[in-house]
């Protein structure tokens, strides 16, 4: 019998996306409810067709309703999967005046995530997240409610979207105004663009964790910078293979990155788009890179101390880890590994490491 399943681990899911993990049963349902044709998540022959998805799931929530029920949804799969702690990416104010006001919106996923997680112990958060494809001056006006939010609800400031669109230095303003409301700093980088892309963000933002930032590993001086000042990767290996940062799991950089020094965690981010949980990304780094239970327990570690959790939550968590790495391991490694969504994804488009 093995009890250190890797559902039994306790973690925290910090790279998730809210509209991006909402089920496939939800969205056949609301694709139907709207009489709109049901988007197609799977294959993409770019990133931005794998942006125009995520926005046309977007465009089915349209009533409080439906925005209660993709939070509940997502805080009860976050539990299945063995998740204590989620952090989803977030913008209230795609949904302004529609469902409310951005206050409104925000009140509405953080008091239905709260009430959802609490008879299953899950801990919910949120991160408000700028996007590379609006003007800055969003991102500041984002910045400043999620400031207004901070320590009810709101833990982290992000930035998401195309990583050529706008510069990081472009947002300064806005992670100034959230650095100083006490919100953790964690930005999209280092994924479909690299090395560069990483130092700008470090230079201009100064984050205390970065969403993907993999492609560090091609410029050893940033991944001791990274290592050093302890800052957090949330990487997420199902989306670097699907979305064709690296051509076969096996090749991804994550051990290289974890023998340097740099600190990572893993997250889903998007699981309805690329058929994946938190719970399979372990799994994934088991079987595929063939980590160690002390490696998956160390980066369950990091995931929940890089997390905006309560700082007794954070002990409680830790003290769980400790509990799983003593538990049985025979049989540890005989884990099914859900078969990857996309494997004729084309790997001519040049963003391979």
């Amino acid at each position: 019998m093995n009890d250190r399943t890797l559902a039994n681990l306790p973690k925290a899911d910090l790279h998730l996306h809210l509209e991006g993990a909402m089920r496939p049963g939800t969205l056949a349902d609301l694709a139907s409810t709207y009489a709109e044709p049901k988007p197609q998540v799977g294959c993409y022959r770019s990133f931005d067709a794998f942006q125009h998805c995520y926005r046309a799931v977007v465009k089915l929530i349209r009533t409080r309703s439906d925005m209660r029920r993709l939070v509940r949804e997502v805080v009860e799969d976050a539990a299945a999967s063995g998740a204590v702690w989620i952090e989803p990416h977030f913008n209230p104010t795609t949904y302004a005046p529609a469902l409310g006001s951005a206050e409104d919106v925000l009140d509405l996923v953080l008091d239905t995530g709260t009430a959802a997680g609490r008879p299953i112990g899950v801990g919910f958060g949120l991160t408000l997240g700028a996007s590379r494809n609006r003007d800055p001056r969003d991102a500041a006006v984002l910045a400043r409610l999620a400031a207004d939010y901070a320590g009810r609800g709101v833990v982290a400031f992000g930035l998401t979207g195309d990583e050529a669109a706008t510069p990081p230095g472009a947002f300064s303003e806005a992670f100034t105004i959230a650095r100083d409301a006490g919100l953790i700093i964690a930005p999209h980088a280092g994924e479909l663009m690299g090395g560069p892309s990483i130092r700008s963000t470090l230079d201009t933002l100064s984050p205390d964790r970065i969403a993907h930032g993999i492609r560090a590993v091609e410029k050893p001086a940033l991944m001791e910078q990274l290592a050093t000042d302890r800052i957090t990767l949330d990487v997420c290996l199902t989306s670097n293979r699907v979305l064709g940062v690296v051509n076969h799991m096996e090749e991804h950089p994550l051990p290289r990155l974890l023998k340097s020094g740099v600190p990572c965690s893993l997250g889903s981010d998007d699981p309805l788009l690329l058929n994946t949980s938190v719970l399979t990304e372990y799994q994934i780094a088991r079987t595929q890179l063939s980590m160690t239970d002390q490696q998956l327990a160390a980066m369950a570690s990091t995931s929940i101390q890089s997390s905006g959790a309560p700082t007794d939550f954070i002990a409680q968590t830790l003290t769980g880890i400790e509990a799983w790495m003593k538990r049985d391991a025979s049989d540890a490694s005989g884990v099914e590994t859900p078969s990857s969504p996309c494997p004729e994804f084309p790997h001519d488009s040049g963003w391979s490491l």
